[in-house]
């Protein structure tokens, strides 16, 4: 029987395993050195703010692995021999396979900084960080302080999980603006004045120099690298960005980039050998995305699109168009297409933000054409489906505008903003677009 073999059980190699098993009869093990079986990484933040126990992130009952006939094994894997078609463990033990699948994530950036190994030091991405902060930061009378170094999405995440137990924050950002290599000007600033508000202590445009311990090697302060100031802490979260977790592959015949280097159909360049999550990297962009994308939905697409070619459907991975959300303390975030932080040739962007300043859209557009390119929102629910349908139908602004109110997906008794919206696009252009009324049918008929 074939042996389909995946070292990494996040939600790639997880829903690689459950669609090669729905598709054949092979057998599947599945490894993994972090956990016992697969849970929910974007809801650790949730066990350590009270929301929900560790177990609750877990989709599938102990039950489950056994009864599809998927086999879970514990252990780190050290070496690949292609050559041999053959894994080995860090403890010498050795695994054969006919079929290897590679999807082993990403692992917290560092850079080198003094003291960046220390007690009290963690990222924000593995089981064993969430175990880590609650060692180390329980509550404020054992963590008097915690300094963040990293503004994206995981450092966020990280300063509203202390923030959820009253523990002050410092959080430090290098950009001149939260998140601005994303984000325009304003979507940023919002973001900033959300922060501030939330009691976080958020410096801008400064640089980590070093982290200072006690004779224990336990955190007790960091230095600014521009300042030379030193702020004292009991914990420092790495949130600086992720990188593929592909040391253990340096020697393998693999060929490896930042990280596993792969075609479009998720091969590398070794047969039998496929890599998928956050670890892929594409020899060639697909479109205007990135050759390595750290986001849930694409690990889970790339996970189905494998399943497929190892089962005798070779097919290629298309992501389709760009979308990603994301939750800033308070101030919900999604994205839809293509927006920069500044209008490319020929584009425009055409912004509204609310009177609270907690709600905003910016959408892209083709100055000559006036084709729809993407669209973002702050505080405003929108229907994917929606936006997918527009980008297909390469539709204009106009069209978009007019149909705000279908898109719209805030919950029931929300205050609807499509009307002021669409004036202030018609008075910015001297045009006059008409907002249609919301299409209750053809909504209720695609749900």
């Amino acid at each position: 029987m074939e042996h389909v073999v995946i070292i990494g059980n996040g939600i790639s190699g997880v829903t690689a395993a459950r669609h090669i098993r729905k598709l054949s009869d092979k057998k599947i093990t599945i490894i993994s050195s972090e956990a016992d079986e697969f849970f929910s990484r974007t809801a650790l933040m949730y066990v350590y703010m009270g929301h929900m126990k560790f177990e609750h992130t877990q989709p599938y009952e102990s039950w489950f692995w056994k009864k599809n006939r998927i086999n879970l094994k514990k252990g780190f894997v050290s070496k690949v021999h292609s050559s041999k078609k053959e894994i080995a463990f860090s403890t010498g033990e050795k695994l054969s396979y006919n079929k290897l699948i590679i999807a082993t994530g990403s692992k917290p950036n560092k850079f080198g900084w003094p003291g960046q190994d220390l007690k009290g030091v963690m990222g924000m991405y593995h089981k064993q960080d969430l175990e880590a902060l609650e060692q180390y930061a329980p509550n404020n009378k054992v963590c008097k302080r915690a300094v963040i170094v990293g503004g994206g999405l995981i450092g966020i995440e990280l300063a509203e999980m202390l923030h959820s137990r009253n523990i002050p924050v410092t959080f430090l950002v290098r950009e001149d603006s939260f998140w601005d290599k994303v984000l325009p000007m304003e979507e940023s600033a919002m973001i900033n004045r959300e922060i501030i508000e939330n009691h976080i202590d958020l410096r801008l445009s400064v640089n980590l120099k070093e982290i200072k311990s006690d004779k224990k090697g336990q955190v007790t302060s960091v230095i600014i690298e521009e300042t030379g100031e030193e702020i004292p802490c009991n914990v420092v979260g790495l949130t600086a960005g992720v990188s593929p977790n592909v040391d253990f592959l340096k020697g393998s015949e693999i060929e490896l980039g930042r990280g596993v280097k792969v075609n479009h159909f998720l091969e590398t360049n070794i047969k039998d050998v496929y890599a998928i999550g956050d670890c892929a990297e594409q020899h060639e962009a697909i479109g205007l995305r990135r050759p390595i994308e750290a986001v849930w939905y694409t690990g889970r697409m790339m996970g189905e699109t494998v399943a497929q070619t190892i089962c005798g459907n070779r097919i290629q991975y298309k992501p389709g168009h760009w979308f990603n959300s994301a939750k800033f303390i308070d101030i919900e975030y999604q994205t839809y297409g293509w927006v920069w932080p500044q209008p490319k040739e020929n584009e425009a962007h055409f912004y509204w933000e609310h009177e609270s300043s907690k709600k905003c859209i910016r959408i892209n557009y083709n100055k000559k054409t006036q084709k729809f390119i993407g669209i973002n929102t702050m505080g405003i629910r929108m229907r994917h489906e929606f936006f997918d349908k527009v980008l297909n139908k390469n539709r204009s602004i106009a069209y978009v505008l007019e149909h705000l109110a279908d898109a719209n997906f805030d919950p029931e008794f929300y205050k609807l903003h499509e009307s002021e919206i669409v004036a202030k696009f018609n008075k910015e252009n001297n045009t006059n677009i008409q907002l249609k009324k919301k299409n209750w049918k053809r909504i209720f008929s695609r749900v």
